[in-house]
C-alpha cells in the first residue's frame, strides 16, 4: 500500500477538493503527478451495468450477467448461494474494468408498495443484514468493492429527494440501521453510499449522526462515503457530515466551494485531509486487483439459473404440480413469450443471453402440445379479445399455466405503487381462464407482493418466481416439470389487503 500520508502532505488544496468529487459519472479524479489513478464505478446489485462512456449515465451497458432480484435472493434464505453470486459480480467487474460494485441494497422493506422494494432484501433486518454481509463478502473476496446503499430510512419512491424519515432513537436502531450494522460489521463494504432523503430533518448526505458518529465511529466503518447520485446539496456540510465523495461529476462549482471554505475557515482542513485519506485507500486497494479479459458466460447463466430455482415459492399446489402425463398445456400471458426478469431503474441490466419461459416449457415437455396466447398487452388497456382468445385454448386443454408479469409501469425504481393489484386485464384473464380449465397454474413475475384474494381460490396452483434474472424462464419450467422442488420461503408479507399493512396509515410519507 502507498504512503497514503505522504501523497496528501504534497497534495494542493485544489487537488483535495477535487477527489473528493467525481470526475465523470463513474470515476474518482485520477493525480497523474503524484500516482494517484482513477477508479470506475458500476451499478448495481443483481447485474454489472457498465456504460462504456463514463460521461454517460443511461446509455446502454456492455453485456453482463442479470442476476435475479433482491426479493428473489432473499426467499432462498441461502448465504453460501448469495456468496457465490458475489464472486460472480466480482468476475464479471474484473473483466469489464469496474472496482466497485454499487450495491447491496439494504433497506427495510416497509410498505409492500415500495418502488424499489426488488432491490431490497426483506422486511426483516436479520434476515437483509445476513444476506447483505454475505454479498458484500462475495465481491470483496476477488478484490472488487461494493457500495452498502442507501443509508438511511430511504423506505420509498415517493418525494425520495426532499421527504423526512421522522423516526426515534429505539426505531431507527432496531429497524432501519440493522441490516446496515450487520453488513458493516461482518463485512467491512469498500463504500457506503448516502440515501436522498432526510432523516428528521436533516438531509442524510450531510447527516453528523449517521455518517460520523454511528457509522464511522461506533461501527468502525473504515471505507468511504459516497453521495447516491446527485443527493448532495451543500458539500461543505456533506464534508463536515463525514460524506467523503460526491457523485456524480465533474463538478467545477462544488470542488471550488470546497477550496474557498478551507481558505475563510470555515472548514477545517483535517476534515477534508480525512475524506481524502479514506478515498485514497480505496483507489490503491482497487489497484491491486488484475483486470481480466473475460468472464464464464454460461457459467454464470447456470448459476443465475440454480439462484432463480432456490427462491421460487410455491404459494399454492392443490396436487397439480409437478406437470406429468398432460398431452396439450395451454401456455398463456405475455410474459410467457416476453421474459420479464428485472426491473425498472438504475439496476436495469443488458443481459448476456435470456431464457425465454415457453421454449424451455417446450424443451422439457417431451409428448404435450404446447399452445400460446398472449392473454394480456404491454399497456394498461382492457382487451376483451385477448381473453376470449385465452378461454378458447384454456378450454380445450389438458392444463393452463398463466404466466403473470406486473408491468413495469406499476412497479419501478422512481416512483412507489398505488396498490397491491394486478392490471385488471390480468385478473379478469385467470378468472376467465380458471372458469373454464379447473386446472390452472399462476405463475407470477414480480418484485414485491401482489393481492391475489380475487382469484387464488380458484385456480390450482400459484408460484412466485418473482423478478428471476435471465435465467429464471428455464428455473420456471424445471419446478413446474418437477426437475426442481420449491424451496423457496417468503422473506416478506404478502398482506390480504392494502389496509392491512401497518405502515398504511402514514404512507406515503
Amino acid at each position: 500500500m502507498k504512503d497514503i500520508q505522504s501523497i496528501i502532505s504534497q497534495m494542493t488544496l485544489e487537488e483535495k477538493a477535487a477527489l473528493c468529487t467525481g470526475a465523470s459519472s463513474w470515476t474518482t479524479t485520477p493525480i497523474e503527478r503524484l500516482g494517484v489513478p482513477e477508479f470506475v464505478m458500476s451499478d448495481g446489485p443483481h447485474g454489472v451495468r457498465r456504460v462504456p462512456d463514463v460521461h454517460a449515465v443511461a446509455m446502454e451497458s456492455l453485456p453482463a450477467t442479470c442476476f435475479p432480484t433482491a426479493s428473489c435472493l432473499a426467499s432462498t434464505w441461502d448465504v453460501d448461494l448469495i456468496h457465490k453470486m458475489g464472486q460472480a459480480l466480482a468476475e464479471e467487474c474484473t473483466a469489464l474494468n469496474v472496482d466497485i460494485l454499487l450495491g447491496p441494497g439494504a433497506n427495510m422493506k416497509r410498505s409492500p408498495l415500495g418502488g424499489r422494494n426488488f432491490e431490497y432484501f426483506s422486511e426483516d433486518p436479520f434476515l437483509a443484514g445476513e444476506l447483505a454481509a454475505n454479498f458484500i463478502n462475495g465481491v470483496q473476496s476477488k478484490g472488487v468493492g461494493t457500495s452498502l446503499k442507501h443509508f438511511a430510512a430511504n423506505n420509498q419512491e415517493f418525494q425520495r429527494f426532499s421527504i423526512s424519515a421522522e423516526i426515534d432513537e429505539r426505531t431507527l436502531r432496531e429497524i432501519y440501521l440493522t441490516a446496515f450494522e450487520k453488513a458493516v460489521k461482518q463485512a467491512q463494504p469498500w463504500t457506503v453510499m448516502c440515501s436522498y432523503n432526510k432523516v428528521n430533518g436533516t438531509f442524510a448526505s450531510e447527516h453528523h449522526y449517521l455518517l460520523t458518529e454511528i457509522l464511522k465511529e461506533e461501527w468502525g466503518f473504515e471505507g468511504l462515503v459516497v453521495s447516491d447520485w446527485g443527493a448532495v446539496r451543500n458539500r461543505v456540510a456533506a464534508l463536515k457530515g463525514g460524506l467523503d465523495f460526491e457523485m456524480p461529476g465533474p463538478q467545477a462549482r462544488r470542488v471550488q466551494e470546497v477550496v474557498d471554505a478551507v481558505r475563510s475557515g470555515e472548514l477545517d482542513e483535517a476534515i477534508l485531509n480525512e475524506s481524502v485519506r479514506r478515498i485514497l485507500r480505496i483507489v490503491f486497494k482497487a489497484q491491486e486487483t488484475p483486470q481480466t479479459e473475460k468472464f464464464d458466460v454460461d457459467a454464470h447463466h447456470e448459476l443465475a439459473g440454480k439462484i432463480a430455482s432456490e427462491g421460487m415459492v410455491l404459494l399454492k399446489n392443490n396436487g397439480i404440480l409437478p406437470l406429468k402425463g398432460q398431452q396439450h398445456i395451454a401456455v398463456i400471458g405475455r410474459s410467457a413469450e416476453n421474459a420479464h426478469f428485472q426491473g425498472g431503474g438504475s439496476s436495469h441490466i443488458n443481459p448476456t443471453k435470456v431464457a425465454m419461459p415457453y421454449k424451455e416449457l417446450q424443451a422439457r415437455a417431451e409428448n404435450a402440445e404446447l399452445t400460446y396466447a398472449e392473454g394480456y398487452p404491454k399497456d394498461n388497456s382492457f382487451n376483451q379479445g385477448m381473453i376470449d382468445q385465452a378461454v378458447n385454448l384454456a378450454q380445450s386443454a389438458d392444463v393452463a399455466i398463466l404466466y403473470i408479469a406486473l408491468p413495469t409501469f406499476k412497479e419501478s425504481e422512481g416512483y412507489d405503487r398505488t396498490d397491491l393489484d394486478l392490471t385488471d386485464q390480468q385478473v379478469a384473464l385467470i378468472k376467465a381462464v380458471a372458469k373454464v380449465q379447473k386446472h390452472t397454474v399462476v405463475v407470477l413475475n414480480n418484485g414485491a407482493p401482489v393481492a391475489m384474494s380475487a382469484w387464488i381460490d380458484d385456480v390450482d396452483a400459484v408460484l412466485e418466481s418473482w423478478m428471476m434474472g435471465q435465467a429464471g424462464g428455464s428455473a420456471v419450467a424445471d419446478v413446474l416439470f418437477g426437475r426442481v422442488n420449491p424451496s423457496g420461503k417468503l422473506a416478506e408479507t404478502f398482506p390480504f389487503k392494502l389496509s392491512d399493512t401497518p405502515s398504511h396509515l402514514n404512507w406515503p410519507g
